[in-house]
């Protein structure tokens, strides 16, 4: 048992486009599949931004 323990969080992702003052926006959502707890993002900015976090937190946040 040398081996480090791999690790991995899965999500489904969904993607969709609203109107915006003057154009489209997209909006996303992750489902935890185990779970079934989803979380809303208003732009692809804060996704990328919980991802980065969870990926970060090495083994803080909840095991998939």
């Amino acid at each position: 048992m040398g081996e480090k323990q791999r690790r991995y969080i899965s999500y489904l992702l969904r993607l969709w486009q609203v109107a915006g003052d003057s154009d489209l926006v997209w909006r996303a959502s992750l489902e935890n599949p185990h779970t079934g707890e989803r979380r809303g993002f208003p732009c692809l900015a804060d996704l990328v931004a919980f991802l980065q976090k969870e990926m970060s937190n090495n083994g803080q946040s909840q095991r998939q």
